[in-house]
């Protein structure tokens, strides 16, 4: 019996693989679906999450977007990764079993998992305008003696103001990623390129090191009739919409008339001038 398990969200392909909060596991035998169900990731990051698949017996991972620590993790849990896959889970199995699904390898087709590829609350994973060279790309932007290397991390995020936007401390746990592949926003990645073990640095990045500015294309403007469930949506609040192909993309409500409803795609932080103090806690 194979197991197989997909990054999870609503029926779809959930598009990046170290933000998942839910996995799809289909049990296969002779090539056909005999079981499935959905378990919780936990909210836990790349590493852990290979751990996760591990200890459930997962042969195979499909996913969308896929950076080139978590596919090293998951190579040497000995698990199978089949990236770039949108759309709904029940029917890229099935495509998979066909031998019909081809697999992007490490990639970064996953700006549009509700935080234009990881929110600031995980480390400003790859923002828009922020993945250097392609999420997971084999040949950085910078160097440094950490460049390549696993590395784990205490951060503080304010903005100019000094109001406090993020922080690892206050989780208790240091971030972990791999320098240079692409996992981070580019100015926190450089940041640590050089960085020596207990060393504390303090960065201010303009917006191109960050998120990047807002894209006025990603302002969309649509008849509330032909968007469903629009009518109860309100101003401010947080939502994933659907696009061509599948791919949940997550918006921000901001305006709304007797007809009309203007949905915001740009990372939250987009524009946002950032400062960081970062701590390098480990190199492993």
């Amino acid at each position: 019996m194979k197991r197989i398990a997909v990054t999870y969200d609503n029926g779809q392909v959930f598009q990046h693989f170290g933000h998942t909060e839910m996995f799809k596991i289909y049990e296969v035998e002779e090539g056909k679906v005999i079981n499935s169900e959905v378990i919780q990731a936990n909210g836990v990051g790349h590493g852990a999450l290979a751990g996760l698949l591990s200890d459930n017996t997962i042969d195979v991972l499909i996913c969308g977007g896929i950076g080139g620590g978590a596919m090293a993790a998951l190579e040497e849990a000995g698990i199978e990764v089949c990236a770039g896959a949108e759309g709904d889970t029940d029917a890229v199995v099935e495509a998979y079993l066909k031998g019909e699904l081809t697999s992007t390898g490490v990639n970064c087709d996953h700006h549009g998992e509700g935080h234009t590829c990881g929110d600031h609350g995980e480390g400003h994973s790859c923002g828009g305008g922020g993945c250097h060279g392609g999420c997971g790309s084999s040949k950085p932007a910078f160097e440094g003696r950490n460049v390549g290397k696993t590395v784990r991390a205490h951060y503080r995020g304010t903005f100019n103001d000094g109001e406090q936007f993020d922080s690892s401390y206050d989780r208790g746990e240091p971030l972990e990623f791999v320098c240079g592949a692409g996992m981070m926003i580019l100015g926190f990645d450089k940041a640590v390129a050089d960085m020596e073990v207990g060393q504390i640095v303090d960065v201010h990045l303009m917006p191109e090191e960050a998120y990047g500015q807002p894209n006025p294309e990603a302002i969309i403007s649509a008849p509330i009739a032909e968007v469903p469930g629009a009518e109860d949506l309100s101003v401010g609040q947080q939502v994933y919409l659907t696009s061509d192909y599948g791919q949940p993309i997550p918006v921000k409500v901001t305006a709304k008339d007797d007809t009309m409803i203007t949905f915001d795609a740009n990372h939250e932080m987009a524009g946002k001038e950032l400062n960081f103090r970062i701590e390098l806690v480990e190199v492993l």
